[in-house]
C-alpha cells in the first residue's frame, strides 16, 4: 500500500529529529521509504505563540495496515523523545502524521484518513505537491487547486530551508 506522511518539529534541532525519523521510518521491516520532499519553514498553525516548524512530506510503501502504519508512526514519535501533553498543536520535537493510504477513507476513534487538516494546511500541501504535482487527496480533490484555495497569506507561511550543502554565491 502506497502512504504518504507529514513530518514536523519546532525544536531548535527539528532537522536533525527529521532526519532522524525518516531513517527509523526506513528501518522498520514492513516500510519502504521512497521518497521525502525537501524541508519547508513554516510558521505555526493552530497556536502561534511558539517557533516556526520545520515540515517535509515522505511516500511510503508498506504492507501494514493503516492502523499499525499509524501505531509504528507513533512508536517512531516515542523515540525520539515525543511527549504528547494534551495540548493541540503546540510545540513538539516531532510530530509524524498520516495524511493518506492509497484512495482510502476512513474515519474511526484511532485514525481519520485522509488527514483532516491537510488540505488546509500549505505546509502539508507545498512539500506533498512538489513530490507528485498531480496529487489528489481521497474525498476532496486536487492537491493543488486546495493549496490555491488557500490564498497567498497561508502560503507565504511557507518557506524553502536553503540546502546547507550548497555554496553561497560569491
Amino acid at each position: 500500500m502506497r502512504a504518504w506522511v507529514g513530518l514536523g518539529g519546532n525544536h531548535e534541532d527539528s532537522r536533525t529529529v527529521l532526519s532522524a525519523a525518516l531513517a527509523l521510518i526506513g528501518d522498520q521491516l514492513d516500510i519502504s521509504l521512497l521518497r521525502c520532499s525537501r524541508m519547508y519553514r513554516s510558521r505555526p498553525w493552530g497556536v502561534g505563540n511558539q517557533a516556526d516548524f520545520i515540515n517535509a512530506v515522505a511516500e511510503l510503501e508498506t504492507g501494514l495496515s493503516p492502523v499499525g502504519l499509524l501505531r509504528s508512526l507513533l512508536s517512531i514519535e516515542n523515540q525520539l523523545g515525543r511527549i504528547r501533553d494534551g495540548q493541540r498543536w503546540g510545540p513538539r520535537c516531532i510530530d509524524l502524521d498520516l495524511l493518506t493510504c492509497e484512495e482510502l477513507i476512513l474515519k474511526s476513534k484511532e485514525l481519520e484518513l485522509p488527514h483532516p487538516f491537510m488540505h488546509l494546511r500549505a505546509f502539508v500541501l507545498v512539500p506533498l505537491l512538489e513530490l507528485e504535482p498531480e496529487f489528489r487527496i481521497p474525498g476532496v480533490g486536487k492537491a493543488q487547486h486546495e493549496l490555491e484555495l488557500l490564498g497567498a497569506r497561508e502560503l507565504e507561511s511557507v518557506q524553502l530551508l536553503a540546502d546547507e550543502t550548497q555554496e553561497s554565491p560569491t
